[in-house]
């Protein structure tokens, strides 16, 4: 009598089993995990999230018309190609309405990542190219330590970068040039 084996869990529910403080993500078939990230990254990516929601998100000095999400679960292929950008951003006339569940299947038109040193290989090389591929319009990579932001278009579904910005500069940077966004204030003070 052969004993019966359990059947693999798939890595989408692998992911769903990951303890809390994991975040997991589904890339090119395989299954990629990290720590909740550190507070100057945290800092870092809510500070661009606040300057974004008041002109974009809610019409306050700006035009309006987007919708933003920390870490969304952008599901580009359902349950198989499964990535959490630090932000996403959607215009509103592509998605007028959220969905109800966690699973975001509408192509953001924007993401950012906040690079960490154990992430960063991961951001550029490998979700970057997925972005491409699935037709993310514009790509921002954040570096809370070096103080730099580098800001891509796709362009026939290649990356073009559109400018690489640093320290305390102001910027207009597309697909937000509408607004200014002062590069010190997405900096933590750092001990």
């Amino acid at each position: 009598m052969h004993a019966r084996t359990k059947p693999r869990p798939s890595l989408y529910e692998q992911l769903e089993a990951l303890p809390e403080g994991l975040t997991g993500e589904i890339l090119d078939g395989q299954l990629y995990t990290q720590p909740r990230p550190s507070l100057p990254h945290g800092f870092t990516a809510s500070s661009l999230g606040y300057d974004l929601i008041g002109p974009f998100q809610r019409g306050r000095g700006g035009p309006g018309g987007w919708w933003f999400i920390d870490e969304p679960e952008l599901h580009f292929i359902r349950d198989a190609e499964v990535d959490v950008p630090d932000l996403a951003g959607w215009r509103r006339e592509r998605m007028p309405v959220l969905p109800r569940g966690h699973r975001a299947t509408v192509v953001p038109d924007w993401v950012c990542e906040v690079l960490s040193p154990s992430t960063a290989g991961t951001d550029r090389e490998i979700k970057m190219p997925i972005y491409a591929r699935f037709g993310v319009a514009y790509a921002w990579l954040l570096d809370p330590l070096a103080h730099t932001l580098e800001a891509y278009a796709l362009d026939g579904g290649a990356w073009r970068e559109i400018g690489r910005f640093a320290g305390a500069a102001e910027v207009s940077v597309p697909p937000f040039e509408a607004v200014t966004i002062n590069l010190d204030d997405l900096w933590a003070p750092t001990a």
